[in-house]
């Protein structure tokens, strides 16, 4: 029996004077969240929420959210995490399908989860900076409820790329496994460290890397509402940070910030990147800037999520996400299921202690994802002789152009080299006659100026005829989901680009 909150109690019992949550000049000490978490779990009590019951937070990365996270967890609860940016009717989808009974929200958030919560029939409770003082009204339990290991302790949305979003069950276990693998073998953390978090917390990326696996060790995290380069550039100095966690596009954004060249990044010891495979270019650009080593890792909501890295003391090797963290194996498989020879491309599938209970109230869909244990990610990839794992691509995103398989990623890195170039997406048009025709929308960095043609014309140089794109397209910035993933998927061609 254990429970994901136990790490809290822990780490509050040997570190409770050491700073555990910062918000700008607001600090959360460990037994300061510790209170916090068990005045949460009164006030859940109070409301009837106990074991197994979904409790939905709607916030940003503010300290109430791990102090309702870890409050929910103590009485036994499984917490429904949600973009604090969604609508009215979307929060209801989430609510529904979760079975939620109750919802809490960020202040600025409340009118829209409000929305959601009434038409489903629950309570929203409004949360905003006198958040301390309202639990103050409720006395403290201490009472940590103990749950199984594949007792459900998340339900994590997928995104949704094809039909509704599904609920992925993270348990106990996967989710204590997970955190204690990022923060001991991958981010080598101590009580000491302080742990960059602006990743959502509402993301599994955020909440097992950054905020599970800081409290597990007693780390502080350093929390930013809203990512924004400059400010996270002036964090890294103002607070010593010894640990960044990001997608690419973050570090596309500190790496062309404004106050680049003045940030103090020289308290960094490790530098995290995952959520989506990190363009060379900009991996290079940014350890040369700032002095650092960047170790890029892979995983998925549904694996809680890190199932790959490039570990600290090992051998890296840019634009590899590694090979399998501790209690996880993977492998490539083709359509049959079957092996695929070593260098061949092929699907990327996990086994082990991260891998989800399934999909929530989804039987047909969880079968279709797990097989034998193994859980079938959608990514393409190939693996060397020394068991390092290559992204190619998103199985759904593969170009088919007159016969030829086009990887949208191999596209993109031949652009990051422009020196112009800020973020590309590569998507496939259709075309009557080859069945797809490549395309690349392209945003520029500040202040520079280049023609599409030029653009094509430095593909053109740098791949192969059937992969350089043929419409090249300047966009003001392309669409990203939560994280700052570039989502591909709603990235549209140009009207009249389809033939």
């Amino acid at each position: 029996m254990t429970n994901l909150a136990d790490n809290l109690t822990q780490t509050a019992e040997q570190h409770g004077d050491r700073p555990a949550i910062k918000l700008d000049d607001l600090v959360l000490t460990y037994a300061e969240l510790q209170d916090g978490a068990r005045r949460v779990a009164t006030l859940l009590k109070d409301k009837g929420v106990g074991p197994g019951d979904r409790v939905g937070l709607v916030l940003p990365n503010v300290p109430p959210f791990p102090v309702l996270f870890y409050g929910a967890l103590a009485v036994g609860a499984v917490v429904v995490p949600m973009n604090p940016l969604l609508k009215g009717r979307e929060v209801k989808y989430y609510l529904e399908d979760s079975g939620a009974s109750i919802v809490f929200a960020w202040k600025d958030m409340a009118a829209e989860a409000g929305k959601g919560a009434s038409e489903v029939g629950i309570e929203c409770v409004e949360v905003g900076t006198d958040f301390a003082e309202v639990l103050g009204g409720y006395e403290p339990d201490e009472e940590v409820v103990d749950r199984a290991d594949d007792d459900a302790v998340v339900l994590l949305y997928t995104s949704g790329t094809t039909g509704a979003p599904k609920g992925a069950e993270l348990t106990h276990h996967s989710m204590s496994s997970n955190a204690a693998t990022s923060a001991e073998t991958l981010l080598e953390l101590t009580e000491k460290d302080v742990v960059m978090g602006c990743l959502p917390l509402f993301h599994v990326f955020g909440l097992t890397c950054g905020l599970n696996a800081s409290i597990l060790k007693g780390a502080c995290l350093t929390l930013i509402p809203r990512f924004d380069p400059d400010k996270a550039l002036a964090i890294v100095g103002r607070d010593q940070v010894t640990a960044f966690e990001g997608v690419p596009t973050m570090y596309a954004a500190m790496l062309n910030a404004e106050s680049a060249d003045e940030a103090d990044m020289s308290s960094l010891r490790a530098c995290i990147s995952g959520g989506s495979a990190m363009p060379v270019e900009v991996m290079k650009k940014f350890e040369e800037q700032f002095d650092c080593i960047v170790l890029e890792g892979y995983g998925l909501s549904e694996t809680s999520p890190v199932a790959s890295f490039n570990k600290p003391g090992q051998e890296r090797k840019p634009g590899s996400i590694g090979t399998e963290v501790r209690g996880v194996q993977m492998k490539l498989v083709g359509d049959d299921d079957e092996d695929v020879a070593q260098g061949d491309v092929g699907e990327i599938v996990v086994k082990g202690e991260n891998v989800m209970k399934g999909y929530w109230g989804r039987e047909e869909d969880t079968a279709e994802a797990i097989k034998d244990g193994w859980f079938h990610t959608g990514d393409l990839a190939k693996v060397d002789e020394d068991g390092y794992f290559f992204i190619v691509d998103r199985k759904k995103d593969l170009i088919i152009r007159g016969g030829y398989n086009v990887y949208p990623r191999e596209v993109e890195e031949a652009l990051y080299e422009h020196e112009s170039v800020a973020e590309v997406a590569v998507i496939g048009i259709p075309h009557d006659d080859l069945g797809e025709e490549v395309g690349a929308a392209v945003a520029l960095k500040r202040g520079e100026e280049v023609s599409e043609e030029d653009l094509k014309a430095f593909a053109k140089e740098r791949l192969a005829a059937y992969k350089y794109p043929r419409t090249v397209w300047i966009v003001s910035e392309l669409p990203k989901g939560p994280t700052g993933k570039i989502l591909r998927r709603e990235v549209s061609a140009p009207d009249g680009e389809s033939k």
